[in-house]
């Protein structure tokens, strides 16, 4: 399947764009004029250097502005690690309802497990798509920033009332910012549009959640 990478179309878009040159008043309205115009405003499309230039009419314009996105190996192993990362979010908001007080930090607690659930879905169902596997070994997860140690879990499971909702809050809060540190990482990284998508997601909701969080501690 093919997507198309929308910053890198958009770029392509504008530059054919700008070169459009057929205007109703100003072209050759004969016979000789070619199928192109019919379909839509034509577009002049640059050579290669010592290329003369080609007008392309509105359909072929727009296939030369989509391009391979294919994923790469920053596209896979992003995916497969925020899976994970996504799951140890959810071992802890899954503590909330016994161990929590304060009814803001459950809430957070709904939200955060609401959005990261079916992603965690929709990532797997991405790797599925291009025939990938869920997992290629440990030592791609071995430096996942944010992620809780299992000490700091421990701890979490063992606390309750007030000093649960305070170290939910940390942990909580350096997770999410390092799922932004892998999403940003992966923008700049990656080659697959879904992928950045998928990206832009998790940055915009986490910093959003983030804010959240630190107004409660």
């Amino acid at each position: 399947m093919l997507f198309r990478r929308a910053s890198r179309a958009s770029a392509v878009t504008t530059g054919l764009v700008a070169l459009a040159v057929l205007a109703a008043g100003g072209c050759d309205s004969g016979p000789d004029r070619g199928p192109a115009a019919a379909d839509g405003p034509a577009v002049i499309a640059p050579g290669e250097p010592g290329e003369a230039n080609r007008t392309l009419s509105a359909e072929e314009a727009a296939d030369r502005r989509s391009e391979n996105d294919s994923p790469n190996s920053a596209d896979v192993s992003y995916v497969r690690m925020m899976i994970e990362h996504h799951a140890q979010a959810l071992v802890m908001t899954e503590l909330t309802p016994q161990r929590a007080q304060s009814k803001g930090v459950k809430r957070i607690a709904e939200r955060i497990a609401a959005g990261q659930k079916p992603e965690i879905e929709a990532m797997k169902g991405w790797l599925k798509s291009y025939g990938k596997p869920l997992k290629a070994g440990r030592h791609e997860h071995a430096a996942m920033p944010g992620m809780a140690t299992q000490a700091q879990l421990k701890k979490l499971r063992a606390a309750d009332g007030k000093a649960f909702d305070h170290l939910f809050l940390t942990l909580m809060t350096t997770h999410h910012q390092g799922a932004i540190t892998m999403a940003t990482e992966v923008k700049g990284q990656g080659n697959n549009i879904r992928v950045e998508e998928m990206a832009d997601e998790v940055i915009a909701q986490q910093t959003s959640e983030i804010t959240r969080m630190r107004n409660m501690l």
